[in-house]
């Protein structure tokens, strides 16, 4: 008789197909690509492009952008999000993945990209993960994490209140990207390489639904499609 309480074991299949894909790729694109990844191997990596991207398994820049071994240097976190500079408390992975990415590999570009239907800003939204108490114990590791876009959260809610027929969701994901590339302003030798003109910075949004890319305009503030060298059905 079977217990309906009972937890159904982790299907096999479910990791065996990344050994099958493991094969696959052994036997087809690293050996298409031999030359690059024993150039890989022997130089060491010298990236121009740091991405900074969602862990969202639906949405993988190296397939987005079709990039090839060796050319991002990616961080993925929850939302694509960037910390401000501060150096006290806790671990700061992303920062320092973005120190590694600036001050050793000297990349010439970082890109936050966002996404639409990011379940990190969702939370944000429902406020799910919301901590009574950020120092607590008990306090979710996510609640943490997304409390630094509550100040935009909270701007984007009120303009919702005041103008329902707008999509907060939206809102908020592209809100968050801004407030990334303002958080990386914060950290010192990130200014500095982009006030020498090393180092620029980006924000992209990209749609699962209709495979369109948008590109933060600095000018304008706005996000804008890339425009296609062909036409689209």
């Amino acid at each position: 008789m079977h217990d309906d309480n009972e937890k159904e074991a982790p299907s096999v299949s479910d990791f065996e197909f990344l050994i099958d894909g493991y094969r696959r790729f052994r036997s087809d694109i690293y050996t298409r690509h031999r030359t690059r990844y024993d150039s890989l191997a022997n130089q060491g990596q010298s990236p121009k492009v740091m991405m900074i991207a969602c862990c969202d398994s639906r949405v993988d820049p190296t397939v987005v952008f079709d990039a090839e071994p060796g050319q991002l240097f990616v961080l993925r976190n929850v939302a694509n999000l960037v910390p401000p500079f501060e150096t006290g408390g806790g671990r700061h992975g992303a920062s320092a993945a973005i120190e590694y990415a600036v001050t050793q590999l000297k990349v010439e570009h970082v890109v936050v990209f966002g996404h639409a239907r990011c379940g990190g800003i969702q939370a944000s939204l429902t406020g799910d993960f919301d901590n009574e108490d950020d120092d607590a114990a008990d306090a979710s590791f996510i609640g943490k994490w997304m409390a630094l876009i509550k100040p935009v959260r909270d701007q984007v809610m009120m303009a919702y209140k005041i103008a329902p027929d707008i999509d907060p969701q939206r809102a908020l994901e592209q809100a968050a990207i801004r407030q990334s590339i303002a958080n990386l302003r914060t950290f010192p030798f990130v200014a500095e390489r982009e006030r020498e003109g090393v180092l620029r910075l980006h924000g992209a949004y990209f749609d699962i639904a209709d495979g369109i890319l948008k590109l933060l305009d600095t000018q304008s503030d706005r996000f804008e499609p890339v425009q296609m060298s062909w036409t689209e059905d």
